[in-house]
């Protein structure tokens, strides 16, 4: 029989398809779909630190009702009326989940800043959340902000959270560091149990008529996963975490590729939205068919069979493959006149 066992986070999962953070968790249906389609863990939708603090200035001015003090001190904050839950809603969802599925449930937070919201973890520790996921996302518009400024507060950030919580802690990341290893093993030494690769940068557009700069939401494809898989490959086996892959995961392919390059679990939400939380079931099935034609008996004996580590040649990991891909392209003459249209 197949083995598809997995440890995440200290947590014995049954598979490695986890549900990464989306609004399908909102839905107590939707959560126990997730389970019966074959979802090993849940990470609920994200709480934004923005949120929180939100609530902390309602509450301020409720009790300085009278005064000037509040005028226009929510003016700065972005609008978060479209978000249904605050930290109180989103702590009751967390506390039925955790009732009516056996799998783990994994909290999300979306800071950067430690401060008065850091109490929430803590919070969703004693709600029943099994892990944290701490989201750092976070774009940096200031030139006079360094990257070793920016490390350093992400690696304080981690520190700051471990100290609160004794629940697993994992921190996803976005790509835009100059040197993730580095990072990475610094972070583990923070306290961080977990990565989680990678954020995924929801780019706006410009409305060229309106002149405006608008939300864009696009789904992820299973092109986005090689960025993931690149950087697990170069990670496994050198950090004291587990690594998760999220953005890109849609098939039973891009789950195999993920445990080859040495990740514990990979995550989806875009194939879920676009196929249907089902859709889990038939990654599952695909998976135990490729594996038994394959001849492997569990997850474990494949993981990392493709890190860096694992490979003969490591250089495809390095410049070398740079250089490779672009001599790999055939050079085709360009036409020399452009065809005329045809009327």
């Amino acid at each position: 029989m197949i083995e598809l066992t997995t440890n995440y986070l200290g947590l014995q999962l049954k598979n490695p398809l986890v549900v990464s953070a989306s609004p399908l968790s909102e839905s107590i249906q939707n959560v126990r779909l997730m389970e019966d389609a074959g979802a090993a863990a849940i990470v609920l939708r994200s709480l934004f630190e923005e949120q929180l603090n939100l609530e902390s200035y309602a509450l301020d001015r409720d009790l300085s009702q009278g005064t000037e003090s509040f005028a226009e001190s929510l003016s700065y904050l972005p609008e978060f009326s479209d978000y249904r839950a605050g930290s109180d809603a989103y702590l009751d969802h967390l506390m039925r989940v955790k009732e009516c599925v056996s799998i783990p449930v994994i909290a999300s937070i979306n800071g950067i800043t430690p401060g008065g919201w850091m109490h929430f973890a803590k919070e969703a520790e004693a709600a029943g959340a099994d892990a944290i996921e701490l989201n750092t996302y976070s774009l940096v518009t200031d030139p006079l902000v360094t990257s070793s400024e920016v490390e350093r507060h992400l690696i304080e950030l981690v520190a700051h959270v471990r100290s609160h919580i004794r629940i697993p802690l994992a921190v996803k990341l976005s790509p835009q560091f100059s040197s993730i290893p580095n990072l990475a093993v610094q972070l583990a030494d923070a306290g961080a149990n977990g990565l989680v690769l990678f954020n995924r940068f929801y780019q706006p557009d410009f409305d060229i008529e309106k002149l405006t700069v608008v939300p864009r939401l696009c789904f992820s494809n299973s092109s986005e996963l090689l960025l993931r898989l690149h950087w697990v490959a170069i990670l496994y086996q050198h950090v004291r975490a587990d690594l998760a892959i999220t953005g890109g995961v849609h098939t039973a392919e891009d789950v195999l590729k993920g445990i080859m390059a040495g990740a514990s679990v990979t995550m989806m939400t875009s194939a879920l939205h676009q196929f249907g939380i089902r859709h889990l079931s038939s990654i599952q099935a695909d998976m135990l068919r490729w594996m038994l034609d394959h001849e492997y008996e569990s997850t474990n004996q494949m993981r990392g069979a493709l890190s860096r580590n694992s490979v003969p040649d490591p250089t495809p990991y390095e410049r070398g493959n740079y250089i490779k891909t672009l001599s790999s392209y055939p050079l085709q003459r360009a036409p020399l006149h452009q065809p005329a249209h045809r009327k």
